[in-house]
């Protein structure tokens, strides 16, 4: 969520319900060693630049695909963080302008439709109304237990429910991928995290969406990639935020 980077606050996260909170400094106190503060989104993006599926690229827009959806921007090889470190909230960008309600308290975010809680939800609701899937059986008969991964796995092995919710959420993050082509031209963008492992059965109609709904200008220059760091994106940025801010680190 939105920080405050100068200052060490996390000013408010939707998920984990945090405001005004002095994450910097807490953690620099518990571990006695100088600490920085960025988006944990920023920071897989910046990691797939520097070191993974985006490199060498000069304009990227990076995707993170769990819990939430965070972003990133890359603009003219640097990690933009706009006026007040809230650039890059690409999963509240609206897509429906009436639709589902957001943890952010808005209508129609990117994040109500395609996070991996929103796509569990989505296939809930398919079950729910009594389509057969072999969800059926991964979640033990419990739909609660339905989880985004169990989605992509069944619609791999070709269950038909899972395979139409996940054109589904191709189809918002082509929607949302296509307004960013529209609006920063990048070179790459990256889906970074789990959803990297979801494969063509979320890319095919993910980039065909693009394709019909951005500027083909945009589209011939862009890349859309699954991230190669995996769950260590994070990570690996968060390293590259710190050795830019305490070059002696390293």
């Amino acid at each position: 969520g939105p920080l405050d980077r100068e200052k060490g606050l996390v000013i408010t996260t939707p998920n984990l319900r945090w405001t005004d909170f002095p994450l910097r400094d807490r953690v620099s106190e518990a571990v006695q060693l100088p600490a920085v503060l960025d988006n944990d989104a920023n920071c897989a993006t910046l990691a797939e630049w520097w070191v993974g599926a985006a490199q060498g690229a000069n304009n990227v827009v990076g995707m993170t695909i769990g819990t939430g959806i965070g972003g990133g921007l890359i603009l003219n090889g640097r990690l933009y963080h706009g006026s007040s470190d809230a650039a890059g909230e690409i999963g509240h960008t609206t897509v429906d302008a009436n639709g589902r309600r957001c943890k952010c308290g808005n209508y129609g975010c990117l994040e109500a439709y395609a996070s991996g809680p929103a796509t569990a939800e989505r296939a809930r609701e398919r079950m729910a109304g009594g389509e057969d899937s072999r969800l059926t059986v991964m979640c033990g008969g419990d739909l609660a237990n339905i989880t985004a991964q169990m989605v992509y796995d069944a619609s791999a092995k070709g269950d038909d429910v899972a395979r139409e919710v996940v054109r589904e959420t191709a189809r918002f993050l082509g929607t949302g991928i296509a307004n960013l082509l529209n609006v920063f031209n990048p070179e790459v963008v990256v889906l970074a995290g789990g959803v990297a492992q979801a494969g063509e059965d979320l890319f095919r109609p993910l980039r065909a969406e693009v394709r019909r709904r951005a500027f083909k200008p945009s589209v011939e220059a862009c890349r859309i990639v699954p991230g190669s760091l995996g769950g260590n994106a994070g990570t690996v940025g968060a390293v590259a935020t710190f050795l830019a801010q305490h070059p002696a680190g390293a």
